[in-house]
């Protein structure tokens, strides 16, 4: 009997062990996530936060495709170029988000009050685009920051720029595959 018993238990590890085995990832479901999304508008307002040399002001502004010379262009609140980034020198473009104390919520949080303590809960999520790229010019690579609205048009903005630039999505971010090296011969 204890034969018997001793069989059953290692014919169902044996079964347990080879169906827990890893398989494979499916690729061809990934892009489907990103079909849901409207395209981004031609303009849309956006915060320059940082990043390329040059430029270490934070400021307001547009964001705009410039599809007849393939960039991505930022203009200041007089409509005024500050500056480009071409399509094809975009490496990854990623979503950013961080859920920050808002300033009311600071405030009357430090008030003398009981209870006032509780506002410090009153949150808000902050949405940004990080986008690295390399400069030819300078012959570096960058990473911008933008802030953008909402999670909407941080989605269609990714979308549409993934599009424009030819990049690869892989989950939420979009990305420049390496090119494939050459065979030495």
């Amino acid at each position: 009997m204890k034969q018997v018993v001793f069989l059953i238990a290692l014919v169902l590890l044996y079964t347990a062990a080879t169906y827990a085995q890893p398989r494979p990832a499916d690729k061809t479901d990934a892009p489907t996530v990103a079909k849901s999304v409207a395209p981004a508008p031609a303009s849309f307002p956006a915060k320059y936060e940082g990043g390329l040399f040059g430029y270490n002001e934070k400021q307001k502004g547009i964001l705009k495709f410039d599809d007849a010379n393939e960039r991505l262009v930022f203009l200041d609140e007089n409509q005024k170029e500050m500056f480009g980034i071409p399509y094809k020198s975009v490496l990854v473009i990623q979503p950013h988000s961080r859920s920050v104390t808002s300033t009311t919520g600071n405030v009357v949080r430090h008030i003398p009050l009981p209870g006032a303590g509780l506002a410090g809960l009153i949150r808000e999520k902050r949405r940004y685009m990080i986008l690295q790229f390399s400069d030819a010019d300078a012959d570096v690579r960058g990473t911008v920051s933008f802030k953008l609205e909402d999670k909407e048009l941080l989605s269609s903005v990714l979308r549409t720029l993934g599009e424009k630039a030819g990049l690869q999505q892989r989950g939420d971010a979009y990305y420049r595959p390496r090119p494939a090296p050459k065979p030495v011969i």
